[in-house]
């Protein structure tokens, strides 16, 4: 088992398509990572050397020279994104604004319709005391 930023990898799929297992790497990110360290995408994660894989996680976990890692390719990575997220959040929530309450509600945050779907984010239906079937 390959670990890359504290995060399990599986060894039998491509390895473009294993860095996305972690949290703030996509796609995208993944390819421009192994364009940048010439790893061919074909390759499948346990055919990868440990010389390469060093590489790949030096990559990763280092911070890009701007605070929002806008500027390098590998932003923020794992924790310390899944922290910002979270106190972006929370800081919505303490504030109370619209879409704060949204979130408390655990109702669609970003306008969708929630009279015949969201079911998602609202869970299973629930059904209602004192309602009558229809006939």
């Amino acid at each position: 088992m390959v670990r890359i930023a504290g995060v399990n990898i599986p060894t039998e799929k491509r390895f473009v398509i294993a860095l996305t297992y972690v949290y703030g790497v996509g796609r995208s990110r993944a390819e421009k990572i192994c364009k940048e360290l010439k790893i061919d995408t074909k390759l499948r994660t346990h055919q990868i050397d440990e010389g390469t894989l060093k590489k790949v996680r030096d990559l990763i976990n280092k911070q890009a020279s701007e605070d929002d890692g806008s500027n390098g390719i590998v932003g923020l990575c794992e924790g310390e994104l899944r922290r910002r997220v979270r106190g972006a959040i929370k800081r919505l929530i303490d504030l109370s604004c619209y879409i704060g309450i949204r979130h408390v509600k655990k109702l669609p945050v970003r306008g969708q319709r929630t009279h015949t779907n969201a079911r998602t984010r609202r869970g299973k239906s629930r059904p209602v005391a004192g309602k009558k079937k229809a006939v």
